[in-house]
This record gives structure tokens, sequence and C-alpha cells, in this order.
């Protein structure tokens, strides 16, 4: 029986070592060829049970190819986020609840060389003068690293995985994040081409739901889709271009902004832009796109509610360009049809709890409808929330958009 695994698969590490050449291109088959035959011999001279084999064969091709100890969490489909503080405090994430997990890398390099891995995959850099980087694993796993001396404890890790399966909107409404009945009106909504702006807190959902969204986009549509790291799994649109941002190189030189790529995004034809989130002065650049023609396009962002999103969206605007208030309230206005508000409540769960209509711009302040709203009927035993979401007595204002369509008007 092995008593120290970690130790053992560092050994056996060092042996593949210095039977492989590793300067040279080693392929991954050569490596696990290499561990099988180094585990065999090992098994001669001590007992180990088949568990113990798989576990050593597993480990050290994972320390040397994959994410090293974080490689068995990734691919765990129940674990929905890992949270790394240092090399020895690692928790994750699974059914909205967090636990500590009793793995460790052992030191603050090891730790350092698995997120090196992580992020020279995507032609990211990450260092001492550049100690903040958001990255993405092969499976589009979303990756934030916070190096020291700007995290105190160690070299902090952030993953949120996604699952390999795309969200749908007959997920969230078996999640009973969402009612059919307002899952009907979102389809439409997308189809007739609505501006949709998708806001809530960190965690609760909104790329999720982004995802969910894309599936109603006609399939013969040009799609361009923005991010700061490729996160959406949008699957059966033909005419798709991705872009990523990029990050200044070392000498402080090549950066693409999310601005530059909404910019760019304009001159390709775009039927419809998909911005995976917007932080700053690039929420000018997508609205001016909203207003231009580019009907239909999606976007996220951070708020706890609907009309924080337009405050929100006002001082992002502010912040990088000389507007007077009232020309950037009018420009939102008319850019954005629908908010839709998610949250994270108290039991964990993720819930849609607002979906209002834009409807204009009047004596100073932007005008808000709700339409549906988040109703809490009480809760179970274990504590989940009852509830879910209920139209409000508000009819529609702007149906425009639905008869140009050809569909129905009903909301």
């Amino acid at each position: 029986m092995i008593e120290n695994m970690q130790e053992y698969i560092r050994n056996v590490r060092e042996m593949v070592s210095q039977r492989l050449d590793l300067t040279r291109n080693v392929s991954d088959e050569q490596i696990r060829e290499a561990v099988t035959e180094i585990v065999a011999e090992e098994s001669g001279r001590r007992y180990m049970s088949l568990g113990e084999k798989r576990a050593v064969m597993e480990g050290v091709f994972n320390s040397m190819r994959g994410l090293d100890v974080l490689q068995p969490l990734v691919d765990d489909p129940s674990i929905t986020e890992i949270m790394i503080n240092g090399p020895d405090r690692i928790f994750v994430e699974k059914a909205g609840r967090l636990h500590q997990i009793g793995i460790s890398f052992g030191s603050n390099e090891k730790l350092e060389n698995v997120i090196l891995n992580i992020v020279s995959k995507v032609n990211r850099t990450v260092n001492e003068a550049s100690p903040i980087v958001d990255a993405r694993l092969t499976d589009g796993s979303r990756v934030n690293v916070v190096l020291p001396p700007i995290a105190l404890d160690g070299p902090t890790v952030t993953i949120r995985k996604f699952p390999e399966d795309p969200m749908t909107m007959e997920k969230l409404i078996a999640y009973q994040s969402l009612t059919p009945e307002a899952a009907e009106v979102l389809k439409r909504m997308v189809r007739a081409k609505y501006n949709i702006f998708i806001s809530g807190g960190t965690g609760s959902g909104k790329t999720t739901f982004l995802n969910a969204l894309s599936n109603y986009i006609p399939k013969d549509e040009r799609i361009i889709t923005i991010e700061d790291s490729a996160e959406l799994q949008i699957k059966g649109i033909g005419n798709l271009v991705r872009m990523e941002t990029r990050n200044a190189n070392v000498e402080g030189k090549g950066e693409v902004t999310i601005r530059d790529l909404i910019r760019a995004s304009l001159r390709m034809r775009p039927e419809r832009i998909i911005v995976g989130e917007v932080r700053g002065a690039e929420a000018l650049d997508m609205l001016q796109a909203m207003n231009t023609g580019h009907d239909g396009s999606l976007s996220t962002g951070h708020s706890n509610s609907t009309k924080d999103m337009l405050s929100r969206l006002e001082t992002m605007v502010v912040s990088g360009n000389n507007i007077p208030l009232e020309a950037i309230r009018q420009q939102i206005a008319s850019a954005l049809d629908v908010i839709v508000q998610l949250s994270r409540l108290r039991d964990k769960s993720r819930r849609t709890v607002e979906i209002s209509e834009v409807v204009g711009y009047r004596q100073g302040e932007i005008q808000l409808n709700p339409l549906y709203r988040f109703v809490e009927q009480g809760e179970e035993a274990d504590g989940r929330i009852i509830g879910g979401l209920e139209r409000t007595e508000n009819p529609m204002v702007h149906l425009e958009k639905f008869r140009m369509a050809g569909l129905s008007d009903k909301v």
C-alpha cells in the first residue's frame, strides 16, 4: 500500500523525466507508455492494488501534461467552480455549496507551473509585472489568476467550469430558473431581433443564460461574438465568427480590447453582435452598434437590479467618453429593448427575477416597464425557495418588432 501518494507520484515523474528527453517534442502517448512501464516495474518491487496503479499513472500524466492535482476536479461534472487560495487550500462548489478538498500542490512553485501551463495555451502571460490575468481551459472553462505580491497567501486561481452540453431553455425550465411562458416570450423576442441585455450578480448564471438564449437565433444568420475569454458555446450557427481580446505583451504593445473588436465587427457584415460582458467604455460602442441597424444583439453585465444596470451602463459610458449624461441616457433608451435580471437566491438557486421592457426616455429618466417579476411563495422543508416568474399587469409597449418578424405579439 502506498502511504504518501503525492510523494510517490513525484518520484515516478522523476523517473519518467530521466527516461524521456523532455526537451524534445514528446507526445502524450509516449509519456503514458513510459509511465505504464515504470509502474509495472515498480509493482514488481512492492505491492500496488489496481486502484493505486491507476491513481499513480493518472497522477503522473496529469502533473506533466494536465493540471496536476486539479485534473480530477476539472473532470468531475458535479463540480461547478474550483477556488485555489495558495498551494494548500483548495475549495470546490458542488450543488451551490462550498467544500474544502484535502489535496495540495505542495509548493507555490508547483502551483505556478500549472498556472503557466494554463495561460500559455491561450497566448496569455502572467508574472510579477502583470500579476492578474483571465484565461480559459481547453473545454472553455473560465480561469482567473492573481499572483503574489498582489495575492498575499500565494497564487490564487478561480476556475468557473461550464458543462460539456450547452445550457438550453428546457434545462432552465427544469431547474425552475424560468417559467415555460416566459421562455416562450424570450424565444420570440430573440427571433424578432429585440436587443436583450442580461444582468445579474457574480455567479447568477449570466453567461449560461446567454448561451441558452442563443439557441433561438435563426441558423442562417451571421453572428459575431466578442469576449474577454471565450466562454460562449453557440451551436448550430454555420456563419459564426468568434473573437477574443488580447493582453499587451511585455513591452506594453499589441493589446486588443473589446472596444477594438466591437469596432472591427461592424466592418464584418454582422447580423447580430454578441458581447460576452461589458465592463467599461466599450459600452458606448455596443450601444451605438445596437442603434445603427444591428438589432438582435445580446450582452451581459454585473448589477443587482434592472435600474442598477442602467446606472452602471451610464457610468461605463461616462468613464471613457466626454458625452452629456442626457445624451447617454437617450442612447441607452433607444438601444436596449429588454433587460433580463438574474439573481442567486439565499437557497443558492439561480433564478430569473425580472424581465423588463425599456420603453423610452422621459423627463430625464429611462423608463422601465416590468413584464415579469419573481414572486416568492414560501420555502420547502430543505430550505429551497418556492416561487417563480409571474406576469405583471403592464402591457408591453413596443410590439413592432414582433409584427415585422411575422410573429405573435402576445406577451
